[in-house]
């Protein structure tokens, strides 16, 4: 590829690197100064260091090639697309699947599934894939299909501007909703888990849940999520003594109600993965600016769970 351009001089005393970032807001500040690092940006015939201030006026060009970011095969592989178009690709992931290759999971991902729906995507960090769910959480993803989508969801991410909203069953009954700060960071000692840590050895994760409905010893959350700490939700609903229903890691063992029906001791036992679905996804179109939203609807074995609450452990009273 290759670029030619002016700096204009409302960008006089920024550094070249912030300077092109503005100009070419399809690249990233960080691949803008690999080029500069590597003497593939020339400003006035001369190679710059990326902290060199500009004066307005300067002649820039880039001659660089965009190398290929991912080496992994394309499957064909179903995936449930929701929304797509030129620049972004909303997928309604369903349990069981990995999204990103990784130990013990090299193939049969949703990142190979996207290479085969999108070839183009090869070219995009991380296949455009932004944010994960874990393999057992189902509902919503965005992908970003072009440089310029993807450096600015990626953005908008880290600014907490994308919303994203879960549904959840947890064990007891909460009296209200509230919010979860804390700092989350890798487990001291079981090194797969993440865990409620202090400031020095995490990250701040906010975590906002709201009541849909309380039944006897049991809680259906609404839950946003202000920031994107691996295993947020697990590790802070755990951490409030409120785990959510079939997660192994951070739930521990299955807990029964005391006299509770055959029906609900059969369903609990049948329920193999966390009870967590990503429901609501909304976001900025990263070339329109429209506000956009999407909704997924609670996979079965969440509803079928939800029907035998109801049934046999309803209350009256239902907070939204």
């Amino acid at each position: 590829m290759k670029h030619e351009l002016i700096i204009p001089a409302e960008l006089a005393g920024d550094r070249i690197d912030q300077a092109l970032a503005k100009l070419l807001p399809e690249y990233s500040r960080s691949m803008l100064k690999t080029w500069l690092d590597g003497h593939k940006i020339t400003v006035n015939g001369e190679y710059w260091q990326p902290k060199a201030k500009v004066s307005g006026g300067e002649t820039v060009i880039i001659e660089a090639e965009l190398e290929k970011q991912i080496t992994h095969e394309a499957e064909e592989i179903d995936l449930n697309i929701i929304y797509e178009d030129d620049d972004i690709l909303v997928i309604n992931k369903p349990v069981g699947m990995v999204v990103h290759p990784g130990a013990g999971h090299r193939a049969s991902t949703m990142l190979n599934a996207l290479l085969h729906h999108a070839p183009n995507l090869q070219n995009i960090p991380r296949a455009g894939i932004i944010h994960r769910l874990d393999k057992d959480t189902s509902g919503l993803l965005v992908i970003t299909k072009t440089l310029a989508a993807h450096t600015f969801l990626v953005k908008q991410l880290q600014q907490r501007k994308i919303s994203r909203e879960y549904q959840t069953i947890v064990y007891g009954e909460l009296i209200s909703g509230g919010t979860i700060t804390t700092q989350i960071g890798r487990h001291s000692k079981l090194r797969t888990k993440m865990a409620v840590v202090d400031r020095e050895h995490g990250k701040e994760a906010v975590t906002h849940y709201r009541i849909i409905k309380k039944f006897r010893d049991f809680t259906h959350l609404r839950v946003m999520l202000e920031t994107g700490r691996t295993h947020q939700i697990r590790v802070h609903l755990a951490h409030i003594h409120h785990p959510i229903i079939g997660d192994k890691a951070y739930g521990g063992r299955m807990r029964l109600p005391k006299n509770a029906p055959a029906a609900l001791i059969e369903t609990l036992q049948n329920f193999k993965r966390q009870a967590l679905h990503a429901s609501k996804l909304g976001l900025t179109h990263p070339i329109t600016h429209e506000w956009m939203e999407w909704q997924a609807e609670l996979p079965a074995d969440m509803q079928e769970l939800l029907n035998i609450l109801t049934s046999v452990m309803d209350k009256p009273e239902i907070t939204i």
